[in-house]
């Protein structure tokens, strides 16, 4: 049980503590709550912090179904469900989506300096993982931007996520796999929404936090 997200990123941190001071290793969170946990994490690694934001790209006729999911710069496609649909729609869907996220991320960012995640080691945080479908997008996408593994960091989920992440991620860190999970929120006292100035705040702080760390 966590008192906070803050909580959950310092018992997180702990956990990740191997990449402490390695100058390759960037830390990204995903919006909003993730990025509580995952500045918990960038400090005690001494590590950026980055955003990252991913869109699911909808299937035509049904924008539930993900046909794949975009990030500002990077895309992937499910192949097998996009070989049946036109590669204008396709096109298409990617410019909106990419467009919608590099609107959201200019907005969270506000000063904050974008960070390269080529050639790194790139840990995923988010403040738990229910069914994992998000975290999938977000890792397949961020395999584009070529970093040089992937890590995925969470303080809760439960342990057939787990097992689904490790397939396509690097490394997968877990505090709590408990077999009773119904949902993210039973394992905070505090699981109170995460406001977007909040995050920029965050973030902003995280540039300041990196240049006076050693």
């Amino acid at each position: 049980m966590f008192t906070d997200r803050r909580d959950a990123g310092i018992q997180l941190a702990s956990a990740l503590s191997g990449y402490r001071g390695k100058p390759d290793v960037v830390v990204l969170g995903i919006p909003r709550g993730g990025i509580v946990v995952a500045w918990e994490v960038a400090k005690s690694l001494h590590a950026p912090l980055e955003v990252v934001i991913i869109k699911k790209l909808g299937y035509p006729g049904n924008p539930e179904l993900a046909l794949g999911a975009a990030s500002p710069d990077a895309f992937f496609l499910n192949e097998d469900m996009a070989s049946s649909v036109p590669k204008s729609y396709i096109d298409e869907e990617v410019r909106s989506k990419q467009r919608e996220a590099r609107e959201r991320v200019t907005m969270l960012r506000g000063s904050h300096r974008p960070v390269e995640i080529a050639g790194k080691v790139a840990i995923i945080v988010d403040d738990g993982v229910a069914t994992g479908a998000s975290m999938m997008m977000a890792i397949k996408v961020l395999r584009s931007m070529k970093p040089s593994s992937i890590v995925v960091a969470v303080p809760v989920a439960p342990p057939e996520s787990i097992s689904e992440l490790k397939l396509v991620a690097d490394e997968v860190v877990v505090v709590l796999q408990p077999r009773d999970f119904l949902a993210i929120g039973q394992f905070y006292s505090n699981f109170t929404q995460v406001s977007d100035e909040e995050t920029k705040k965050i973030l902003e702080d995280g540039d300041g936090a990196k240049r006076s760390n050693p």
